[in-house]
């Protein structure tokens, strides 16, 4: 998989803490990212194939929810360090950009 988008990096985030179902990662990804990531349905399903692809996440569990399934997503040890590698870059990126905003003055 290429750079990580923003929508990717936040639903991998979202999984930090637990499996969670499809409306699960939306609301927390919305949330974790100051209401800058609002994901649709058939955008996070896409999202999900292809971290699924990658072994990023996998399928935890399916439930039946009046009478229809919701399956819960995991993140996977390798999704684990694709996230902390990202938080990383996105660290590295940022300390940059504050030491030159210190340097300005600004």
């Amino acid at each position: 998989m290429g750079k990580m988008t923003e929508a990717t990096y936040f639903i991998l985030v979202a999984l930090l803490q637990e499996p969670l179902h499809g409306y699960g990662i939306i609301k927390q990804a919305q949330e974790q990212s100051g209401g800058e990531v609002r994901l649709a349905v058939g955008t996070l399903y896409g999202a999900l194939d292809r971290l699924a692809e990658t072994g990023w996440v996998r399928v935890d569990r399916e439930e039946v929810v009046n009478g229809r399934p919701r399956r819960y997503f995991r993140i996977t040890e390798e999704g684990l360090a694709a996230v902390r590698a990202e938080a990383a870059r996105l660290q590295r990126a940022a300390a940059v950009a504050i030491d030159r905003i210190g340097l300005a003055g600004a």
